[in-house]
């Protein structure tokens, strides 16, 4: 291990020398014969640190007293794919660029109880700290990304750990993502910003009995609102019908928005500790969680007709100037005890919950009052789960339950709420049964801004069953994974064509079928996944019926195995629905019926390299258009990225 006494600058800075002078070797493999070394050697050239040295270790690992680590992720697969690129990769629909407000796409029941801000347009480009990475490494460890679109899309990230001798390990990351703007006349113009920092140590003792693992985690988030194209005379129809296929000239359209931006600024603290009483039959455990968001929303020129807005609904408090916030605060202290043994796991635990909401609304240029009262919530939870494993055959149970708060009446009163799900599983089916209960988030309750106010103290909760069966098969190089899921939704709170809260009062009954199968022929390789949902278009909700990703690569080794790579394509299929609409000034998506955004398939063509611990992507994304249109909508009025050329780098370093 270097000597801990050299100042990180300096390491970083020969570091950066040696990257430089190995990617100018990089590029000179493809011309002659390749000789540079990515890992450190000694002077007989054995390897001595590299991937199998650099171990990654997760808090739920750690809570379930298992800290032995994986091995820190060198492949290819998936890294020229652009949901891989933040921190959630699930399907979404989002305004059509990264950094965007986003929704998941697909229906997954809520787990999250009691208190809850409900503005999460932006948590796709946050990350969680619950779930960050810590690492155990001989010797210091970085990695580095960055990718880079020809319509302006840009990500980057970098971040550093070692080791303090064997016992603790400290560590620090950077990410900024960024995109510009499609709907423009002024060439480069940004849309989205997002920068993060992250600071992390994990800890543990000689005997391993004592773990502690602990991050502060910033980032801040700031999204131009644009709130979609703006229909003109020439694109609709003689009977006033507005021609969709005429809204795909890009920088040529016009927009409702020019002055509108969100932000999302978000801070955590979070710590997480175990110690072994008995073994690991009984270990205690404490996690202390700190964290603060605060939205703002901000429009200097409202668009307006003669006589009313045209895009806002109304105005209520300034009819020139928009400026509406919410600051959202809390800290939670969880206690409990966990435990393995080889045939049964099990962890309990208590919650304790403090949280502050304060909302306000500019009266005009210079004043901003709150807009509500301030909200305070003292909130408590009980939760555990248990496993049983033995042979193929085992059973799983968790869930969580909220004590209701009677302390205070009104608008934070509490009810029972609770999550619970057990299965049982033999060889490779799975049996799941989901049962939750839950409130509406804080602002489905209440909301007073320039444009929308509500107050629906009276929703009831949500209520939701849900019986899953899964099949995990794999025979030989190929691996079919498949499920069937029954959803029963009793009143479901939803934003209606309003765009304000509203709650149904019938249920609503999801069917959801999901297939992946991957398999290998020789050098070839497909992953092909697919979900079918009936029953997603019904009065509160919007999911398309099909949403379908293929690929088919060719992966092997060239230049006497100096250099690993795969060329394939990429395949995305969404079905015809009337997806949601977007409100920038409340930060929700909400039903409507007067926008069918038709079915669209993305094709992409891919090349992925890789020499040591250098990875690189080309890719020529959206090769598809203009062969049946010439672009696709994402969300009502807001039309997906045109063809463009992207390209990766992904560099990892182990000295």
């Amino acid at each position: 291990m270097p000597n801990c006494s050299v100042p990180v600058r300096t390491l970083l800075t020969s570091r950066l020398f040696r990257g430089l002078s190995g990617l100018l070797l990089l590029l000179g493999g493809f011309f002659g014969p390749f000789t540079t070394q990515a890992q450190v050697v000694d002077d007989t050239t054995k390897v001595l640190y590299g991937a199998k040295t650099t171990l990654v270790i997760r808090e739920a690992d750690v809570l379930r007293d298992k800290q032995e680590g994986r091995t820190v992720d060198t492949t290819l697969v998936g890294m020229q794919q652009a949901r891989n690129w933040y921190h959630d990769s699930t399907f979404q629909q989002d305004l059509g660029n990264g950094g965007t407000a986003s929704r998941r796409l697909l229906w997954e029941p809520n787990i999250q109880l009691g208190a809850r801000l409900g503005r999460t347009v932006f948590d796709k480009y946050m990350r969680n700290s619950a779930t960050i990475p810590y690492y155990d490494t001989r010797s210091p460890y970085t990695f580095f990304r960055f990718v880079q679109g020809s319509t302006g899309e840009q990500v980057f990230e970098l971040s550093y750990s070692r080791s303090i001798k064997r016992n603790a390990n400290v560590g620090f990351a950077y990410e900024r993502f960024s995109s510009n703007k499609i709907f423009t006349e002024t060439g480069s113009e940004g849309l989205s910003r997002h920068s993060g920092v992250l600071f992390f140590v994990r800890y543990q003792t000689t005997d391993d009995r004592y773990h502690l693992l602990f991050n502060v985690n910033t980032a801040r988030h700031q999204a131009v609102e644009q709130g979609g194209i703006r229909p003109q005379p020439e694109d609709k129809s003689t009977d006033n019908r507005i021609l969709t296929e005429n809204l795909f000239d890009y920088a040529d359209e016009r927009i409702w928005l020019t002055q509108a931006v969100n932000v999302d600024n978000r801070d955590h603290i979070h710590l997480a500790q175990t110690y072994r009483l008995l073994g690991k039959g009984l270990t205690a455990f404490h996690v202390l969680d700190i964290s603060r968001q605060t939205n703002r929303y901000n429009d200097a020129a409202i668009p307006r007709g003669t006589t009313e807005a045209l895009y806002y609904p109304r105005t209520r408090l300034n009819p020139t100037v928009t400026y509406d916030s919410a600051r959202y605060g809390q800290a939670e202290n969880t206690v409990g005890v966990l435990g393995a043994t080889n045939l049964v796991e099990y962890r309990l635990y208590g919650r304790h919950r403090l949280a502050r909401l304060v909302t306000g609304s500019r009266r005009d240029r210079s004043i901003t009052l709150d807009s509500l009262p301030t909200r305070t919530y003292n909130q408590i939870f009980l939760g555990g789960n248990a496993a049983f494993r033995y042979r193929i055959f085992g059973v799983e149970a968790a869930g969580e339950v909220k004590i209701p708060d009677i302390t205070k009446p009104g608008p934070a009163r509490g009810t029972l709420e609770y999550w619970g799900r057990a299965a049982a599983r033999t060889g490779p089916l799975t049996a799941e049964f989901f049962s939750a209960t839950y409130a509406p988030t804080l602002t489905e309750r209440e909301f007073s801004g320039n444009h929308y106010v509500w107050e629906n103290y009276d929703f009831d909760n949500t209520f939701v069953n849900q019986l899953t069966g899964r099949l995990d098969q794999t025979l030989g190089k190929q691996r079919l994974q498949a499920s069937v899921a029954l959803a029963n939704i009793s009143s479901l709170v939803y934003y209606n064509e309003q765009a304000e809260p509203a709650q149904l009062s019938e249920q609503r009954q999801l069917v959801i079928v999901g297939v992946r199968h991957r398999f290998q022929v020789g050098n070839f390789f497909a992953d092909n996944q697919g979900t079918y949902t009936l029953g997603g278009d019904q009065e509160g909700l919007r999911i398309p019926s099909l949403v379908a990703n293929a690929k088919v690569y060719y992966q092997g080794y060239i230049f006497k195995q100096a250099l690993f790579g795969q060329i394939g394509t990429e395949y995305y299929y969404q079905s015809r629905f009337r997806a949601y609409d977007y409100s920038p000034s409340t930060q929700q998506f909400f039903v409507q019926d007067q926008f069918r955004i038709r079915r669209y398939s993305l094709l992409d063509a891919f090349v992925n390299i890789d020499i040591r611990t250098v990875s690189v992507f080309l890719k020529m994304a959206y090769l598809n258009q203009g062969l049946h249109r010439n672009g696709y909508f994402t969300t009502p009025y807001y039309t997906g990225l045109p063809r463009r050329f992207e390209v990766g780098l992904k560099w990892q370093f182990f000295d």
